[in-house]
């Protein structure tokens, strides 16, 4: 039984952990709950940062996960411009990294997200590099995508993936001029495959967006403090007034592992190893959002997710863990993104190497249809793109791993709801 003097810690003011906080007073915990942001902002969702807001289709109070008066109305006692530099597993404290105070607790959860990967080049100092996670990054980039539509201006992209698209597409419909550079062959190769990646590379070529594939930034080129250019691996020289670094994000695991918690390996994404109830390898800890890597039974495998759906439903299951009921965290891994006039929703997990085929029901050509990353006739993963309200259907394909016949799968008159039976 939970004690009305216990204190439940959360660290990180992100999604997972406003959410966390939100589940523990609606689920009647009576006890201390802090939550402690390193950011100066209350907690906010990241999807608007390259999306809606970056578009300036969105205010900036839309982003926010609740009203500022929420937090005190609640009795969560909310810690803004805060670090913790240290957990001290023994004692069940956290020390602020600010003044060195030590907060007790009786459960712990870490939401401490992931943060975005530095380019290891010369010029990254320079005052036109951006990277894009929180909500000064969105404001800061907003207005250069603004002055560079005005001026006729070029920003270079690093990285492909779907930050770095969004950002693209965001920054053509404010007339920037735009070049992608990206190691792989396609975008977006590590998610889709080929198959998929190749259809979004022609999405951003129809909108005039340059792509050097197979390419990496050696150098970004400057004057006066300023961004002239960025070079690339084949000694070519793109004329830039600004570069985005969106390479991908690194979980935000320093605090656990000086604390001694186990961490994933590479392989599976890194990550605090947490089990399907989200605890950590001490009883005490939780860990959810970006930073925890967790069993999946569906996938057969442990797998690490950042994408804003596992904040949302994660730092809610963890709360409800803290407070001793029986959960099993097993979600199938939802994303969307909006780019020009294509919209999409992707379900389930199929990295290439793990999929057979990929069957595609409706009409590629047309950007209308849904792509299903299929293994030994049953559903991995399925891709919706501008087709609509689909996706419990194909969610529940994924969960009911029946054997399909990709005939079926691929004939839109067949209902996605009979596969499953």
């Amino acid at each position: 039984m939970v004690d009305a003097d216990q204190t439940f810690v959360i660290v990180g003011g992100g999604l997972a952990g406003a959410k966390a906080a939100e589940t523990l007073r609606s689920e009647g915990f009576t006890g201390r709950v802090i939550l402690i942001c390193d950011e100066r902002d209350h907690p906010y969702e990241r999807p608007p940062l390259s999306k809606g807001y970056l578009l300036g289709k969105e205010e900036r109070d839309s982003v926010f996960v609740h009203e500022p008066a929420w937090y005190a109305r609640n009795d969560i006692e909310l810690h803004l411009g805060q670090t913790v530099d240290a957990i001290d597993r023994t004692a069940k404290t956290v020390r602020f990294g600010e003044d060195g105070t030590l907060v007790h607790y009786d459960k712990l959860l870490l939401a401490t997200g992931a943060e975005p990967r530095r380019l290891d080049i010369p010029g990254t100092d320079l005052a036109g590099v951006h990277h894009l996670r929180r909500l000064a990054h969105a404001e800061r980039l907003k207005g250069v995508l603004m002055s560079l539509g005005r001026d006729n201006g070029h920003i270079v992209i690093a990285g492909a993936g779907w930050i770095g698209l969004e950002v693209a597409a965001a920054a053509r419909e404010y007339g920037a001029e735009v070049t992608v550079v990206e190691p792989e062959p396609t975008p977006l190769h590590g998610v889709l495959g080929p198959e998929l990646g190749g259809l979004f590379g022609e999405l951003h070529r129809d909108h005039g967006v340059r792509f050097h594939f197979g390419r990496r930034l050696t150098e970004i080129v400057g004057q006066d403090g300023m961004v002239l250019a960025a070079r690339t691996d084949d000694g070519e020289e793109h004329p830039a007034h600004d570069v985005l670094a969106a390479i991908g994000a690194a979980p935000r695991t320093g605090l656990a592992e000086a604390a001694g918690l186990e961490i994933a390996d590479r392989r599976h994404g890194g990550g605090v190893v947490v089990d399907e109830q989200l605890r950590t390898s001490d009883p005490d800890i939780y860990a959810a959002g970006d930073v925890a890597s967790f069993p999946h039974a569906l996938f057969d495998t442990r797998v690490r997710v950042e994408h804003w759906a596992n904040a949302l439903n994660g730092g809610p299951a963890a709360a409800r863990a803290m407070l001793g009921q029986d959960v099993t965290y097993d979600r199938v891994p939802y994303f969307f993104s909006d780019q020009y006039d294509l919209g999409m929703e992707y379900s389930g997990w199929a990295p290439p190497g793990t999929y057979d085929e990929v069957v595609i029901r409706g009409d590629a050509g047309k950007r209308e249809f849904i792509a299903f990353w299929v293994k030994d006739h049953r559903v991995l993963a399925g891709m919706n793109v501008n087709v609509w309200d689909v996706t419990e259907p194909v969610q529940q394909l994924i969960r009911s791993r029946a054997r399909v016949d990709t005939e079926a799968l691929a004939d839109p008159h067949v209902p996605l709801e009979d596969l499953s039976a």
